[in-house]
């Protein structure tokens, strides 16, 4: 499977009538892997910014999370492995596997829950297979 179809047919699919608003997979190093249309331009900084907050947790709760000039405020995650942030009604969920990040962007009518659900599942499921 291509990486696109991870984007196009996992990322974006419908749960309960709810779709994502942006995904995309992104290497460790910056590089894009895939993306859906609408996915921000993301700055060499605000990679860093991401990466730098799982090997330090809570590095960017005093800054904010960017993707794109966006900025999210910070909310829960889970320390090396999710970083989840919030915009107004909308947020992004951002997982971490062993060579890429996994980044969905929502607004409402989607809930918090339903984007962790698809990006961390698939997040998990390319843990288990090694990426």
């Amino acid at each position: 499977m291509s990486w696109q179809a991870y984007v196009d047919d996992h990322l974006l699919c419908e749960i309960e009538g709810n779709s994502l608003s942006a995904a995309a997979i992104i290497g460790h190093d910056g590089s894009v892997w895939a993306q859906s249309d609408t996915f921000p331009q993301l700055k060499p900084e605000e990679v860093a910014g991401i990466l730098s907050d799982f090997e330090e947790p809570g590095t960017l709760a005093p800054t904010g999370l960017f993707l794109g000039g966006t900025k999210y405020m910070v909310i829960q995650g889970e320390p090396g492995a999710v970083i989840r942030g919030k915009k107004g009604a909308g947020g992004v969920t951002v997982k971490k596997t062993n060579l890429a990040l996994i980044i969905g962007i929502y607004n409402e009518p989607m809930t918090p829950g339903q984007c962790n659900m698809i990006v961390e599942r698939l997040g998990d499921y390319l843990i288990e297979q090694g990426m």
